[in-house]
């Protein structure tokens, strides 16, 4: 009978290592081996079952055991570490991942393609400069009003605020080269942050799936490219709601018997494009108060705003949303808004 060999292995800098398993539980072989070792290693031996937890250098790691004919795993760090007993050591991690393989429950991570990285590492890139930025205008904003001067709400009011006192000469002489060399800084940071923007633009004009993603009402360039850099592709859920639930959009369930109880959302998975897909619906809500006419997923939000308030529909409508965008990009259509008459 021919043994399946599965191999779990513990990523590091510059250490791995690795356990070969035969039979399920036990470990047959052990290796602690640098990177070139390593990569000798899988080299050099038949194609396996290739176990890791899906961290840093993970993706362009197994892609390059996968050009060696290994059939690559990679699990949640997050439920790998339940399967680690008494103190965590490399030895027992990679144990704790040959027990976590066996669980059917625990959904392996695909392994993302080049494109998918670069287009994740634009979206990190940009909100880091986006944050950065925020701090240095909140910096600004704190240091005039200890001067006594006010600024008013918004992040557009800061900089012309600035120019107003120092030309008025509002400001110490000793801080004004500061504040200057800070708004200096807030202006490279807003021409970075559009440069990024415009590489996203560009990368989208090259992806069908993202023009059609841009069809559902609330879904724009950031949303549908950070979506399609996340999740790689929509064929690996069954369902709209499977994906809603991978963002964390689906309420968190309590229940017990023939009690059922369903709380708050989730909040699983990617934080940042749940918090797309949120602001996104924040904004479909605004825009359909204002209009006189509406669409059926615009009358529903806002039946659904009345009845349970605006934070509630919010979610709701980016829950509906997730499953539309799931729906057109897997049917490589467009989204087609119907009138509310057109339901009946």
């Amino acid at each position: 009978m021919k043994k399946h060999t599965t191999i779990a292995m513990d990523i590091a800098k510059s250490v791995y290592e690795v356990a070969v398993s035969e039979e399920p539980g036990r470990v047959k072989e052990r290796r602690r081996l640098s990177r070139s070792q390593m990569l000798r290693f899988f080299a050099n031996r038949e194609p396996a079952r290739v176990v890791i937890e899906a961290c840093g250098s993970a993706h362009a790691l197994a892609r390059t055991l996968e050009g060696y004919g290994h059939e690559m795993v990679l699990l949640p760090p997050g439920q790998v570490r339940r399967y680690v007993l008494r103190d965590k050591t490399d030895r027992t991690d990679t144990k704790g991942l040959l027990e976590a393989d066996r669980n059917e429950e625990i959904v392996p991570v695909p392994v993302k393609t080049v494109g998918q990285q670069v287009l994740v590492s634009v979206h990190r890139m940009r909100s880091g400069w986006m944050a950065t930025r925020t701090a240095r205008l909140n910096a600004i904003r704190g240091l005039l009003r200890e001067l006594g001067v006010t600024v008013p709400v918004g992040a557009t009011k800061v900089l012309p605020a600035l120019a107003e006192a120092t030309a008025a000469g509002k400001l110490p002489g000793v801080l004004e080269g500061l504040l200057q060399a800070m708004a200096a800084e807030i202006r490279d940071l807003e021409a970075r942050m559009a440069e990024a923007e415009r590489t996203l633009k560009r990368m989208a004009a090259d992806l069908g799936a993202a023009k059609r993603l841009q069809t559902v009402p609330g879904i724009g360039l950031l949303t549908a490219t950070a979506l399609i850099g996340s999740v790689g592709e929509p064929s690996r859920f069954p369902s709209g709601r499977h994906m809603s639930s991978f963002l964390g959009l689906v309420p968190r369930e309590n229940s017990s018997g023939d009690r059922r109880r369903l709380g708050s959302i989730t909040k699983r998975g990617d934080d940042y494009v749940r918090m797309l897909f949120t602001h996104g619906a924040r904004s479909v809500l605004h825009a359909a108060s204002r209009r006189k006419q509406n669409d059926r997923l615009r009358t529903w939000a806002l039946e659904t705003q009345k009845r349970c308030g605006h934070n509630k529909a919010t979610i709701a409508l980016a829950n509906k949303m997730t499953r539309i965008a799931w729906a057109v990009w897997l049917k490589d259509s467009t989204y087609k808004g119907r009138a509310p008459e057109e339901t009946l």
